[in-house]
């Protein structure tokens, strides 16, 4: 559920020319996905020492990676995804589909009675390359992971959700909007220009 799966061999060239694949691997990443958030929290300032921190959808890590390193282990991160993930400092991962009642429990148990500062989602579909399909499943996604952050995150909490623009887009903006007082999307140079990709940070949530 974590990211997007393609065999092609001009999809595995083209990563092997990208220059953020390519930083990722000297500088000790596990993905080029942590310069997009990198580049979000730069801009945006949310990542504060002392938080709880959620990452849905987190394989291979390279988000929760990034956020222990930044804080320098001075943040408790829950992790989640249904692909194995290798273990990291400070982080709990629990391993399953968070709309499963059972992962569900676990995620809230990890997190806490004094609830979340942080969720966030870097969540894509399996990619079938049929773009009605592909949309329709990555909205259903980024609104589960709403709706998570509606369960978890303490009041004045802050979501950083991946979105795919297209059908359903404006819609679920609006939505995000009623939780949260201020919405900005975002799309990071690392994000590839011609991706439908944009990130949405929603700041100070209200139950």
């Amino acid at each position: 559920m974590s990211k997007p799966r393609r065999s092609s061999g001009s999809w595995r060239e083209r990563q092997e020319r990208d220059p953020y694949v390519q930083q990722a691997r000297r500088e000790g990443w596990r993905s080029r996905a942590v310069y997009k958030l990198e580049q979000i929290a730069e801009k945006e300032r949310f990542l504060k020492p002392g938080m709880v921190c959620v990452d849905l959808g987190s394989a291979p890590g390279s988000w929760s990676q990034y956020v222990t390193e930044t804080l320098k282990g001075r943040a408790r991160i829950v992790a989640v995804d249904v692909l194995p993930m290798d273990s990291l400092p400070d982080v709990e991962f629990v391993l399953g589909d968070f709309r499963e009642d059972d992962v569900f429990e676990q995620l809230l148990q990890a997190v806490g009675e004094d609830r979340a500062d942080l969720v966030m989602s870097d969540i894509a579909p399996n990619i079938t390359g049929t773009k009605v399909v592909d949309q329709a499943r990555s909205m259903y996604l980024v609104e589960l992971a709403l709706d998570m952050a509606r369960r978890v995150l303490r009041p004045g909490g802050n979501f950083v959700c991946k979105v795919f623009q297209g059908a359903g887009f404006d819609e679920y903006l609006r939505d995000v909007r009623n939780s949260f007082e201020r919405v900005k999307v975002m799309k990071p140079k690392a994000s590839r220009p011609g991706s439908r990709e944009v990130y949405l940070v929603a700041r100070n949530f209200s139950l």
